[in-house]
């Protein structure tokens, strides 16, 4: 029975390998936040500048955060965060785009 006491970690979403990864936690972090103002700011016709350029970055981070990944979890976050993104970067470019209305 001793094997009813060790936690299954193999099958969980959220398994990680059980060592720091700082620099792609960072970008996790940084890609649902981006992902979070730019589809909140993408609801609002006259917020299409920010909604477009957090939605552009929030992409490129959540990119660059895939290829370098290392866990299931940090994956997990990521696709959050670029599904955020997206959506907010393709509303705000319907709404105006990057630079509607500054030339």
């Amino acid at each position: 029975m001793a094997q009813a006491l060790r936690p299954n970690t193999a099958g969980s979403l959220f398994a990680t390998d059980d060592r720091p990864h700082p620099v792609q936690d960072a970008l996790v972090a940084v890609t649902l936040a981006l992902g979070v103002v730019s589809f909140v700011t993408a609801m609002f016709h006259n917020l299409h500048l920010l909604s477009s350029w957090t939605g552009l970055v929030g992409i490129l981070t959540g990119a660059y955060g895939q290829w370098i990944s290392e866990t299931t979890r940090e994956r997990f976050g990521l696709i959050l965060g670029l599904g955020a993104s997206a959506v907010g970067f393709f509303l705000g470019m319907a709404h105006g785009g990057l630079f509607g209305g500054l030339w």
